[in-house]
């Protein structure tokens, strides 16, 4: 098989493998090839969300392991390929200087047993730093179950590491992952936020999770996120719509993947992150899924409305950010300029702010932008979906990955 060959199979293999981010890492270049200074690293996302600015392929396709939802799962018929280090740093190396690449994610399924596959990462990545004198990006993958004194030594020669939860729940793992222990990942996260410092994983690490393939609710799947960025401090959760590749009793058979769920988990976790929200502000017990139709922070504010509308040159910091439509950056503005002049909509509409979701909760100077009559739940909401579902411009929308637009 030509290295071609291989490339094919395997890059491929690794393109439903969501948690990937060349961001955060501050490695310098020691007279050698790369660079993965925050400012060296480029940013390319597709529209589902997905990193495409490192090259980003499997060691190798064949696995051990029976997940019912990958496409590499042992029992799956399919072509089986495997890189040698040399191979993987040759590739790297080429790609990089041809200014195709920033960095390199790779992943592996797993051969023999995790120790065994751990081996060849290391081996692999040792290669690519020492003997290629590559001082840029590197994302790998750790292989759960594995020994910690291996995951030490990979984490030193990487700059972020990930391990995939996948299923937001032990129940769905169990079922559709029976080989994989929920714990040997969270062991990695501890062992990984244990050690963690400028040298041992810099960048931080990240994690899967799926989306679609179980009964999992919003809510389940959020309060996971939460509890994984409190108890191991990772960088991101990253969101992968389900993509159907395989046939089992056990999946469900989708048309298409659900990419606006996805979306709507995205904007979520952005407020859990970023604007001090918690998952219990966002879902409950009784309302367990994100509304589709319009994001979380209107539908927040809708559910909230007694709170509203807020009066712009009043209003703290933190209920700014509250505020559909205004962000940290336009928080920020908001309070510096106020303080040399009473705010109207046209200013904020200067600073950044998005008028047309922002102009239902606020007042300027004790005005509302249109008659206060139309002050009304109903009126916003029904504005707020025909906002979601405006045409996009052609010009400037992305293409997904695995489905063309219709």
């Amino acid at each position: 098989m030509t290295l071609k060959d291989k490339l094919t199979i395997l890059a491929d293999g690794a393109k439903y493998d969501a948690s990937c981010s060349s961001s955060g890492s501050s490695r310098s270049n020691c007279d050698g090839t790369g660079n993965a200074s925050i400012s060296g690293i480029c940013h390319s996302f597709s529209s589902d969300g997905r990193c495409i600015s490192l090259l980003k392929i499997l060691m190798t396709n064949c696995c051990i392991f029976d997940c019912k939802y990958c496409l590499n799962r042992k029992s799956n018929n399919i072509k089986r390929a495997i890189f040698s280090p040399e191979e993987i740093c040759e590739i790297t190396m080429n790609f990089y200087r041809r200014n195709y690449i920033e960095g390199l994610f790779l992943s592996s399924g797993i051969i023999k047993n995790p120790d065994y596959t751990m081996e060849k990462l290391i081996e692999t990545i040792y290669l690519l730093r020492k003997k290629y004198n590559f001082h840029g990006y590197i994302h790998c993958k750790a292989i759960p179950g594995c020994s910690s004194y291996l995951l030490k030594k990979l984490g030193n020669l990487v700059d972020r590491l990930s391990a995939n939860v996948e299923l937001p729940t032990n129940k769905s793992l169990k079922l559709l992952a029976p080989n994989k222990d929920n714990k040997k990942v969270t062991n990695i996260m501890q062992t990984v936020r244990e050690n963690k410092n400028k040298y041992f994983v810099p960048a931080g690490q990240s994690t899967q999770l799926i989306i679609g393939a179980t009964t999992d609710t919003d809510y389940d799947i959020m309060k996971n996120s939460e509890n994984l960025y409190q108890k191991y401090q990772l960088k991101r959760v990253f969101y992968s719509a389900y993509i159907p590749v395989n046939k089992d009793k056990m999946l469900p058979m989708l048309k298409t993947p659900p990419l606006k769920r996805e979306h709507r988990l995205y904007q979520a976790d952005w407020l859990l992150r970023y604007y001090h929200y918690k998952t219990s502000d966002l879902l409950t017990i009784d309302n367990q899924n994100l509304n589709i139709l319009i994001d979380p922070k209107a539908n927040w504010a809708l559910n909230h409305l007694n709170e509203f509308p807020k009066e712009i040159n009043k209003a703290s910091y933190y209920e700014l950010l509250k505020i559909p439509g205004i962000g940290p950056t336009s928080a920020k503005r908001i309070i510096k300029s106020r303080a040399y002049y009473p705010l109207e909509l046209n200013d904020l509409k200067k600073m950044g702010v998005v008028l047309k979701r922002a102009k239902y909760f606020i007042l300027c100077n004790g005005k509302y932008f249109m008659p206060s009559k139309y002050f009304q739940k109903q009126f916003i909401y029904t504005n707020l979906v025909l906002i979601d579902e405006e045409p996009k411009n052609n010009s400037s929308r992305q293409l997904s990955l695995f489905y063309e637009n219709k």
